[in-house]
């Protein structure tokens, strides 16, 4: 401690003064020497800790123009080195904003699905979801599809193992079915997700695509309410209030229906679409069968429901007119872009 005094530091601010530092390797050399943890004036700093209280009002003022010096120095240097390096490279400004990054857009599925749930939102739906490798019990047997029946050949399946199956789910009934098990009426829950089904890729049918099922289980519910929810969304969503409804066949509703809308025919687009009907075809629905009611612990004397799905492929196709299904999965910029 004895060099720490007022000559020592006068001479400290005159070396310091002097330096000359043109290069990145001369400021590191700079900076260890006087600046870092363990350079001179913060050894220096550390010595006036134990000097005594006159000592300390004679040094204290030349010790901290020392430091102020010191990073002064290093900071032009610095600065001096950067702006020479930049002239080097010629004249790149390296600390200029970057350029705009190209800014995504929804997928038209994920459209589709956002808008349909805002819809069935504001009548007091909510969303609910499950997994997409199933049991045979939640894809198949809850919902009125018994081993061996038939009706399991309407949905060709992808099987993960066998005994016990498991398999890719074939419709987002399966959520519906945890639904029932899990909550008690009344009930009232959309299903949006990825199903799958073996079936042959064209222009018109995928291996995958999206579904959204809805589910209303509550007493006095009837074939009635179906409908009015139905022409709520079609008047919702497409404008159209003209809907028909065709008898049909799922196992898990009884009775069954086929939705259509009224789509027109104002151009050849409509006509093609609708097969030169003017209807168009856009979910299938029906009464929630008692035995899908039992198997889920909801007593069909006292409870009945609803349950509705949606292709959302098709309807993104006549959406934006898209000609070819596997368009939407083919992750192609050059047509995601317009969307």
């Amino acid at each position: 401690m004895a060099y720490l005094n007022v000559e020592f530091i006068q001479n400290l601010i005159a070396e310091i003064q002097s330096s000359r530092i043109n290069t990145s390797e001369e400021l590191e050399v700079f900076r260890l020497k006087y600046l870092s943890k363990k350079g001179l004036i913060a050894q220096l700093f550390e010595d006036f800790k134990n000097v005594s209280g006159e000592k300390k009002k004679e040094l204290g003022k030349p010790l901290n123009e020392l430091k102020k010096l010191a990073e002064k120095i290093f900071d032009d240097a610095k600065n001096s080195i950067a702006a020479a390096s930049l002239a080097e490279n010629k004249g790149e400004d390296y600390t200029r904003p970057a350029g705009l990054l190209p800014v995504g857009s929804r997928h038209p599925v994920s459209q589709m699905i956002e808008e349909i749930v805002e819809i069935f939102s504001r009548i007091g739906f909510s969303v609910m979801d499950g997994p997409e490798i199933e049991d045979d019990w939640h894809n198949f047997t809850a919902l009125n599809f018994p081993p061996e029946h038939p009706a399991r050949d309407m949905q060709d399946t992808f099987f993960v193992t066998k005994n016990p199956d498991i398999a890719l789910r074939t419709h987002t009934s399966n959520v519906q079915v945890r639904a029932m098990e899990s909550m008690k009426p009344p009930i009232r829950i959309l299903a949006p997700g990825r199903v799958y089904r073996n079936e042959a890729i064209s222009a018109r049918s995928h291996c995958f695509f999206h579904q959204i099922e809805g589910l209303y289980i509550d007493k006095k519910v009837s074939f009635a309410d179906l409908k009015q929810t139905l022409l709520y969304f079609t008047e919702s969503f497409f404008g159209k209030s003209n809907i028909r409804m065709r008898p049909s066949y799922f196992p898990f509703t009884e009775p069954s229906a086929e939705v259509d809308v009224y789509w027109g025919m104002n151009n050849e687009v409509d006509y093609r679409i609708t097969k030169g009907t003017g209807w168009l075809e856009i979910l299938g629905c029906g009464m929630v069968d008692p035995n899908v009611l039992k198997a889920c612990g909801i007593d069909p004397e006292v409870y009945s429901g609803f349950a509705f799905g949606i292709g959302i492929e098709r309807i993104a196709m006549n959406r934006y007119q898209i000609p070819d299904i596997r368009m939407l999965s083919e992750n192609d910029m050059r047509f995601l872009k317009q969307f």
